[in-house]
């Protein structure tokens, strides 16, 4: 690897692989570089326990409730929605994480692969901006979480615990994350099943699955903002937590391991939000399940104020990476470690406590705005990424090039792909819906937001051929 220099903390080329096994209370000393192969750790499993135990949080239960709250559909559509839109958004994520064993580095190095070291930062600073948001929007529920829990915390004091706790479990790193949602996923699915019978038993509302309006429009919108784009919303980082495994452990168990742990432990957070939607008129929803869940509410808060702090931990952990891939841009032989990734994640926590703060009095129009927003963005993203990965590269990428300044034989920008980025979402406009915009095309069909579709429809054709098309070229001039 270009100018990469070995510092202290890393275990010796010759380390067996128990000695550089999972130390879930060992700070972690990589960050952007390749892992080494006698580095490599962990089982695919794991992965599903992540994704699976970060999925079960406030945040997820508030996405759902959108569904009966701002798309007022009935439950049985929102059912519907919930399932449709995770299964089919999963297997974006999952193709994602399964490029983690063959290449070792994070996703967003990864990305230097289609748009050069420089053209990328276009990418990586829009997951930044992802992280940043997600990071945020935790800590308001957080807080709220906590202040259920005891009334004599502040929602502020709150926000400002959940955020100082996710600061420390990211010191220790990738293997402190693993460990703490192998311990936690078998307790706080039990905990959340529990809170759904209780509700079930006290009674439901006559109207429970009547109740609600069904339009194609809000249907297809609730689909997309509940799955496809919590999905896709996982796409820049899920390699970051599988860039341990072994290469030898394969593609595919990383994939399935991934897409279970994505779809089962969003659907039913989800679900449950949905449900509080709908039987509550209570605007803030982790306050609802807390009476709901009665009288384990407050092991409900529990786990979501622990839950928060996990799935905090994964954002700022990837906010972090993310950060630091920017700075490498710039310079070549920067390839820190440990200290660097502490310091990051403490500036990292603070704008987001600043952004938390401001932002809970807005916080339920704020965040569908937000997520929208992401999925525009995201969309040509995933689509150039996958296109590029599975179809014209075939996971061959040299990896060392990636940390060039020049980029090597990825260049410092490679402007075509640039472009069909910006083509991407330039023509998912007049498709946009939300609270800020309403595109034409969505006005003409009844508000119904199919930007997304149009964006991958578009993107991943294009970004084929032309692609494609630019390497045979290349091989047939460096034939002749």
């Amino acid at each position: 690897m270009a100018s990469a220099k070995r510092t202290e903390g890393r275990p010796a080329p010759g380390a067996s692989r128990e000695a550089a096994g999972p130390r879930v209370l060992a700070i972690e000393t990589h960050t952007i570089a390749q892992i080494p192969p006698d580095e490599r750790h962990g089982r695919p499993r794991d992965l599903f326990t992540v994704w699976f135990t970060s999925n079960l949080m406030p945040l997820t239960v508030v996405t759902g409730a959108l569904l009966t709250v701002t798309f007022n559909l009935p439950f049985w559509a929102a059912v519907v929605a919930v399932l449709l839109g995770n299964l089919f958004g999963g297997v974006f994520a999952a193709l994602h994480a399964a490029q983690g064993p063959r290449l070792g580095v994070p996703q967003m190095i990864q990305s230097r692969g289609q748009y050069g070291t420089l053209g990328s930062v276009l990418v990586v600073l829009v997951a930044v901006f992802m992280y940043l948001g997600f990071f945020a929007s935790n800590m308001v529920l957080g807080g709220q979480a906590l202040h259920e829990l005891a009334g004599g915390i502040s929602v502020d004091l709150g926000i400002v615990f959940s955020g100082v706790v996710s600061l420390l479990i990211v010191v220790f790193g990738y293997d402190l994350i693993h460990g703490i949602n192998r311990w936690f996923a078998p307790v706080f699915a039990i905990v959340l099943t529990a809170a759904v019978a209780i509700m079930v038993i006290r009674g439901l509302p006559g109207d429970f699955l009547s109740a609600g309006h069904f339009t194609f429009g809000g249907f297809v919108s609730a689909a997309v903002v509940t799955g496809v784009l919590w999905q896709i919303a996982y796409a820049p980082y899920v390699s970051d937590y599988s860039r341990y495994l072994s290469s030898t452990e394969g593609a595919r168990p990383a994939f399935w391991n991934s897409y279970f742990g994505l779809v089962i432990g969003s659907v039913g957070p989800m679900l449950i939000g949905a449900m509080v939607g709908r039987i509550s008129s209570n605007p803030n929803q982790v306050a609802a399940l807390h009476g709901l869940a009665a009288p384990i509410g407050w092991l409900v808060m529990l786990v979501f104020v622990v839950g928060i702090m996990d799935t905090n931990a994964i954002n700022a952990y990837g906010g972090v990476l993310c950060s630091i891939t920017v700075g490498q841009t710039f310079r070549e032989e920067w390839l820190p470690e440990a200290r660097t990734r502490i310091a990051v994640v403490v500036v990292f926590v603070a704008l987001t406590l600043i952004a938390a703060l401001e932002f809970q009095a807005t916080f339920l129009s704020s965040y569908l705005n937000f997520i929208s927003l992401l999925l525009y963005l995201l969309i040509p993203w995933t689509a150039i990424n996958l296109v590029d990965y599975y179809l014209v590269r075939h996971g061959e990428y040299e990896v060392a090039e990636f940390f060039r300044k020049d980029g090597g034989r990825y260049g410092r920008v490679q402007w075509p792909s640039v472009g069909m980025y910006v083509l991407g979402f330039v023509v998912e406009i007049p498709f946009m819906n939300t609270t800020l915009y309403e595109g034409p095309v969505a006005r003409a069909l009844g508000g119904t937001d199919i930007s997304w579709l149009i964006g991958l429809l578009v993107t991943i054709p294009v970004y084929y051929f032309v692609t494609s098309s630019r390497l045979k070229a290349a091989k047939t001039a460096l034939a002749k």
